[in-house]
């Protein structure tokens, strides 16, 4: 069983208003055979915290144009990951060095990576699939 549509298309949403806010290497996995909590992890980042919690909040604010509010919020005091939870979705917004160090596409490497059809906009900032630095 693969990741439901409305899943992926909320993913789409979030990462491109990632992509608006400049986010580097945005890539979304579909870990539903693997995870029963969640059907994707969007993950992006930034090299500096400030840029993370602009990202957050661009994310926030167009996922709020759709009525969605996380359902669990953390580390955004910190800025370094800021983790939001919208149930069908797990978004990670790393800053650049954590996300080097804590490398959640090796983890989950074994899942399938979901196109979120950023087009030629974001394809300079994002990672095209399979080719992530990390």
């Amino acid at each position: 069983m693969s990741a439901h549509e409305q899943s992926i298309t909320l993913a789409r949403h979030a990462a491109r208003a990632a992509a608006d806010k400049l986010a580097d290497d945005i890539v979304a996995l579909d870990v539903s055979e693997r995870l029963a909590l969640t059907d994707v992890f969007l993950i992006a980042s930034a090299p500096t915290e400030r840029q993370v919690n602009a990202i957050v909040d661009g994310i926030e604010e167009e996922l709020m144009k759709q009525d969605l509010r996380p359902v669990r919020r953390e580390g955004r005091s910190e800025g370094r990951w800021v983790l939001l939870d919208y149930a069908d979705i797990v978004i990670h917004v790393q800053h650049a060095e954590d996300r080097v160090f804590y490398a959640l596409e090796r983890l989950w490497k074994d899942c399938p990576v979901v196109d979120l059809e950023l087009g030629d906009d974001a394809s300079a900032k994002a990672a095209p699939a399979g080719e992530s630095e990390f």
